[in-house]
């Protein structure tokens, strides 16, 4: 039986209220698996990113439940839902919403500061990611010194250097080329590639689409279809 990484049950979200109240989430009702990449695709405006942002306690939901790695987040208090989120999730921003006094190494190093890790121990592991990311030259300049793409790379590095069970990822690829997004996806599924994670990812970029194991379809505030991906590059 296919473990179950998040589920979502019947959620709604509104933004507003009274008569500019505005629904964007329709009753989701949708199961993540553990151990697999899994993306959220469909047309600007379907309300992926909203959902994300549920899924990682960003948001509240206006209703439904959502239950991450078997602790059920819409019950959850706000402070721990804040703890449960530097433990368990890594979140890669479309925005990047790196800190402009940081360097990149120091950007990178956050999350595991956060948890309680030594600056030494955390920016030790942070440099080795960014090594990975292709940022060696560029560790100790800060986000105004760096490309887009580059800001991304930090991003990603962030998310993922205190190994997260969970990636969820607004549109990693968005500002980087073909061969760049291409590694960044081979490293993302490296986190999912164990049983007790799983890697969500946001996207429009079609070049990535063959790193999905599953693919899930949003329309208009609706999950509209899930299924394996028969494209994946390890079928």
């Amino acid at each position: 039986m296919e473990r179950i990484a998040v589920e979502c049950t019947g959620v709604i979200k509104d933004f507003g209220s009274g008569g500019t109240k505005q629904r964007v989430l329709h009753g989701i009702d949708w199961s993540v698996p553990l151990g697999a990449t899994t993306f959220l695709v469909g047309p600007s405006g379907c309300g992926k990113t909203t959902l994300i942002s549920i899924i990682a306690g960003l948001l509240t939901a206006t209703a439904g439940r959502v239950r991450v790695l078997d602790q059920e987040l819409t019950k959850m208090r706000r402070g721990k839902v804040v703890r449960f989120r530097a433990d368990h999730l890594g979140f890669i921003f479309q925005q990047f919403n790196l800190l402009p006094s940081l360097t990149a190494v120091e950007n990178a190093a956050v999350s595991l500061v956060v948890r309680g890790s030594s600056l030494a121990n955390a920016k030790r592991q942070a440099s080795q990611l960014l090594d990975r990311l292709g940022m060696s030259p560029n560790k100790n300049k800060y986000p105004n010194q760096l490309s887009g793409g580059q800001q991304q790379r930090v991003a990603i590095a962030r998310a993922l250097v205190h190994s997260p069970q969970i990636v969820i990822s607004d549109e990693p690829t968005a500002s980087l080329d073909a061969e760049t997004g291409h590694e960044v996806m081979e490293l993302l599924r490296e986190v999912a590639s164990g049983e007790e994670r799983a890697v969500i990812v946001v996207t429009h970029d079609n070049r990535i689409f063959p790193f999905a194991d599953y693919l899930a379809t949003m329309a208009d505030g609706r999950i509209e279809s899930f299924r394996k991906n028969d494209t994946c590059v390890n079928n």
